[in-house]
């Protein structure tokens, strides 16, 4: 049961100027690609490649023997999920019943932007910034490298890719600019909301 590099949910020209056509090439074509080709080697012809990308995950997570092997299921699934987190045109504010669930956790949407900004701005090194269900509680979080908040037990709402392949060749080293850009202007706040609905 292969898993598959999704296409991007959009042109490879629809973030800019926030993320250029070459970023978007070389993050989804190239470090992408990768993880999804070294996980699917990894698995072929194991126990593991009749469950799913997720359960793998879980199974395998904090397993010293599979590092490798995570890093790439995780990597391959932390990607696609961010892919989803950016749209043409988005940022701004949630609505609905996402932007009360915020507004009741966070106390208001600006303190959660300035938490999400934090995690996202020190995240040592490599890493993610999330916004996370966590027993029916909103929080933000971050991880270092390839980990995801599926091997805690929280639900993954919203993604930010901080590995400087996200953002190096349109930001050089400036992260917060980067992290400023995609808060307001690409959060794909439909799919956030989408996700807290699914759970």
């Amino acid at each position: 049961m292969a898993y598959e590099l999704p296409p991007l949910p959009y042109d490879y020209t629809a973030l800019e100027p926030s993320i250029s056509k070459s970023t978007l090439e070389f993050h989804h074509d190239k470090h992408h690609a990768a993880y999804v080709s070294k996980y699917n080697d990894a698995v072929k012809g194991t126990e593991l490649d009749k469950k799913s990308i997720e359960e793998v995950i879980k199974e395998i997570a904090g397993n010293s023997d599979k590092q490798g092997l995570f890093n790439n299921a995780a990597q391959a699934w932390n990607h696609t999920f961010y892919w989803q987190c950016m749209k043409p045109n988005g940022g701004g504010t949630p609505t609905g019943s996402l932007a009360k669930k915020i507004d009741a956790d966070f106390g208001s949407f600006d303190k959660f932007v300035e938490e999400f900004k934090s995690a996202g701005a020190t995240q040592f090194g490599s890493g993610w910034a999330w916004l996370v269900l966590d027993n029916d509680t909103l929080k933000v979080t971050k991880t270092l490298n390839a980990d995801n908040p599926l091997t805690s037990g929280q639900i993954p709402l919203l993604t930010m890719d901080v590995w400087e392949h996200a953002y190096y060749l349109d930001f050089q080293n400036k992260r917060p600019a980067y992290i400023d850009e995609f808060i307001g202007k690409l959060v794909n706040w439909d799919f956030v909301s989408e996700n807290m609905a699914a759970a």
